[in-house]
């Protein structure tokens, strides 16, 4: 897939809360094909700390307006300075990037698990499996109430399960103590987030033979494989979860295996 490198318009720069926010930004040309699970790497300007361009998933996408969404954390001077871009502000990204995940077939009964910020690239995916004829559910982990991201989309697309560390909402406990996680037969579940919860979401579905992917959240300077920062060991080798990746089958992944 060929990649760009362009100046987008940011239309809107959205607060969540708690450090989060989400920058939806258009490009006059018209958007590129890009499959659920991309990313983008964007250049941070006007940041003097910040030398590298910052790896985000793509969090929704309207060909449309041309208009795609990053869904953000603050987590340090790049992406402060993301969360101050203005209506009107040029975001220069490459774009798209990575594989994406495997779309399940008609029937299959399938689960989108997120915690955190690692919810980013599940809206879209979503919004492809539901325009493919299934409807998903999603199962959203975080620490408690206040944490919690704006998921009302994702209520158009499917049920929505919530659970919180401290019970302030939802279900007391992690996404794998959900009842709908844990007793429900899936036939696919896709997920992304903090890495104990990726592996433990993946040993449960190894042991009861459902079919996951989960999409690594990876340090990546380049994003196209060249500075080898992002590697992970896999059941093939060292292979760049920026090119390889982010998405990888748990059965593929050395991490898994090892514990």
């Amino acid at each position: 897939m060929k990649k760009r490198i362009e100046d987008l318009t940011v239309t809107q720069n959205r607060r969540l809360g708690e450090g989060f926010f989400v920058i939806n930004a258009s490009s006059s040309q018209g958007l590129p094909d890009i499959l659920p699970g991309q990313f983008v790497q964007v250049l941070v300007t006007d940041s003097p700390a910040t030398f590298l361009r910052r790896p985000l998933s793509v969090h929704d996408v309207d060909m449309s307006t041309g208009t795609i969404s990053l869904l953000v954390q603050i987590a340090g001077a790049g992406t402060e300075r993301l969360s101050r871009l203005n209506p009107g502000e040029k975001i220069n990204i490459i774009y798209p990037l990575g594989n994406s995940f495997t779309l399940p077939l008609k029937g299959e009964r399938v689960l989108l698990v997120g915690g955190g910020c690692g919810m980013a690239p599940l809206l879209y995916l979503g919004r492809k499996i539901r325009e493919a004829g299934i409807e998903p559910a999603f199962a959203l982990g975080f620490r408690n109430r206040s944490r919690i991201l704006d998921h009302d989309e994702l209520t158009k697309l499917g049920e929505v399960f919530l659970a919180t560390e401290d019970g302030s909402e939802g279900y007391r406990g992690f996404v794998t103590d959900l009842p709908q996680f844990r007793d429900k037969d899936w036939d696919r579940v896709y997920c992304c987030g903090p890495e104990p919860m990726m592996k433990a979401v993946a040993a449960a579905c190894l042991r009861r033979g459902i079919f996951c992917e989960v999409s690594l959240e990876n340090l990546m300077a380049c994003g196209i494989g060249v500075c080898l920062c992002c590697i992970v060991p896999t059941t093939s080798g060292n292979l760049c979860s920026c090119t390889d990746g982010p998405v990888f089958n748990i059965r593929d992944l050395k991490w898994q295996i090892s514990g």
